[in-house]
């Protein structure tokens, strides 16, 4: 805080620190008990039995790589020292969606200076998804501040050209991999962008090489960790997840409304890790966690060389859902009832339109460097629904880069309006 405060009014930084901390704590004093009994992310398991335990997994001694373990590991930190509760677990929260905004504040001092960046944070703080969804456990949380920090350290790396913060660069995108599988591509997106000025060539070359390596450095520890006490070399082993967002019966499930875990498993398998977690220790231990994961990926290759069209129509549907600036799917809107339904249902829309519409016309008027790393992450998040699933928790942590952009043309709005204002005095002068 000290640092963004020598660039930026400690007003301002004040400012943004009560827009992202005041609405959360409402949202956190209405919900209370709730947010640890309602939709909690199956990292929870896996945070409770690796404090209990010391178990990676769903019961203890029964290791599992059936999640990401970023969220888990943030979850175990809690729970650890300060054991689990609502309170624990939605100050902290609360905490990181400030650090985010602390990050987008300095992005955008960065590209256009104190007010772009105040805009900014303020525009991404207040999305009326992210107020609520911040305070309950959800692993994106993390994506948004890792989000941020990659694009921080990204513009840094490519305005300084220095290989030191391209390694940070990588590093951050490692972290951010292991919140989120999805991301897997990320580094291979950063490193062009951040190299693309460098010269010599073979300097660039190497410097692009520098982000990619240390995303590896940082992921590898945890692929080796699954290959020896798991069996395979993987990240996650949840390809079933995949599975149901790529098969013949899935499209009808997301049209009306439902979502992925909707979709009905195939005749005859066994009960997945968490499934078999729930029936007993011994039917835990009986799963091969590295068999079902190929399994699993073997059907939804098979899908998609022989059923191109219907994997067509699910990218374009995941396309729009990943973009809808409603909720599409019913899940999502049963746990959000009272004040918090009534804002998704009328006040999101509405501020998701307007950041669209605010994003586009400011990718005409910010700086070119940022606008490309925009659409590149942007285009990748597009990109990787197509391949998986669109939703609307999926496209949010990145929704501060359409925040960034729409801050230019909210500064453009008010010296245009100013502009009027100040013509219109002087013609009433005359």
């Amino acid at each position: 805080m000290g640092r963004i405060a020598q660039r930026i009014p400690r007003a301002a930084v004040l400012l943004v620190a009560a827009a992202a901390a005041l609405p959360r704590l409402v949202a956190l004093g209405i919900e209370r008990e709730e947010i640890l009994e309602e939709y909690v992310e199956k990292s929870d398991t896996f945070a409770r039995t690796l404090v209990a335990s010391g178990t990676f997994g769903f019961l203890p001694d029964v290791p599992s790589a059936y999640t990401q373990p970023l969220y888990a590991w943030f979850l175990a930190a809690l729970y650890w020292p300060l054991d689990r509760s609502w309170v624990v677990v939605g100050l902290a929260q609360i905490a990181i969606a400030v650090a985010t905004a602390f990050v987008v504040l300095d992005i955008g001092a960065r590209l256009g200076g104190a007010r772009i960046g105040v805009l900014a944070a303020l525009v991404t703080t207040l999305h009326p998804y992210a107020v609520w969804h911040d305070v309950h456990v959800n692993r994106e949380i993390l994506d948004g501040l890792l989000a941020a920090l990659v694009v921080l350290l990204a513009l840094m790396a490519a305005e300084s050209r220095s290989r030191w913060l391209a390694l940070a660069t990588g590093a951050v995108a490692g972290l951010a991999i292991l919140g989120n599988a999805r991301l897997v591509l990320l580094p291979l997106v950063l490193a062009p962008y951040v190299a693309w000025r460098v010269l010599p060539r073979g300097r660039a070359v190497a410097t692009a090489l520098v982000v990619v390596l240390s995303a590896v450095l940082v992921v590898t520890p945890w692929v080796v960790r699954n290959d020896v006490v798991i069996g395979c070399p993987t990240i996650t082993t949840d390809t079933r997840a995949l599975w149901k967002a790529n098969n013949p019966a899935t499209y009808d499930v997301l049209a009306r409304g439902g979502w992925i875990d909707d979709v009905p498993d195939p005749p005859g398998v066994p009960p997945w890790p968490e499934r078999a977690a729930a029936i007993s220790v011994e039917a835990a231990r009986a799963v091969d966690e590295c068999a079902q994961a190929a399994f699993y990926r073997d059907d939804v290759f098979d899908f998609w060389r022989d059923e191109p069209g219907e994997k067509a129509r699910l990218a374009v549907q995941a396309v729009g859902m990943l973009w809808s600036p409603v909720l599409s799917v019913a899940a999502d809107e049963s746990g959000q009832q009272g004040l918090a339904g009534f804002a998704q249902r009328t006040v999101e829309p509405v501020y998701v339109v307007l950041l669209y519409l605010l994003a586009l016309w400011g990718a005409f008027i910010a700086p070119g460097r940022f606008v490309v790393l925009a659409a590149l992450l942007l285009g990748l998040n597009t990109v990787m629904a197509m391949v998986f699933a669109g939703t609307v928790r999926y496209r949010v942590p990145w929704d501060f880069v359409l925040a960034l952009l729409a801050a230019f043309a909210l500064e453009r709005a008010w010296l245009l309006l100013r502009e009027r204002r100040a013509g219109a005095s002087a013609s009433a002068a005359r």
